[in-house]
């Protein structure tokens, strides 16, 4: 999720594999922006 600079609040989510992960992190820090990374729900089956 990014988070809003202000108050903290989710302001979009994206759900990406494990591999994408370490990119986005990259993106985030290079502009200074807050996200949160939570793994995501799965149904057992």
């Amino acid at each position: 999720m990014r988070l809003d600079d202000v108050d903290g609040s989710a302001v979009d989510s994206t759900v990406v594999d494990a591999a994408s992960v370490n990119r986005i992190v990259q993106q985030a820090a290079s502009v200074g922006r807050r996200i949160y990374i939570r793994p995501a729900e799965t149904s057992a089956s």
